[in-house]
């Protein structure tokens, strides 16, 4: 671990993050589970996958 990162979390100990901004990370957090969930469940979508490009050679 860096020590800058130990520096990192000296400060969150003595300063908490106000409410609005744990909230605001959970939210973030929760949409990024969400998206996860989604395309565990429906797949992924052939228009987002790229073309093979060693087949066109």
């Amino acid at each position: 671990m860096n020590p800058l990162w130990l520096l990192r979390m000296k400060r969150w100990v003595q300063n908490p993050p106000s409410p609005a901004r744990i909230k605001f990370i959970a939210a973030i957090i929760a949409f990024c589970l969400l998206l996860l969930v989604i395309e565990r469940s429906c797949g992924w979508p052939d228009a987002l996958t790229p073309n093979n490009l060693r087949r066109m050679r």
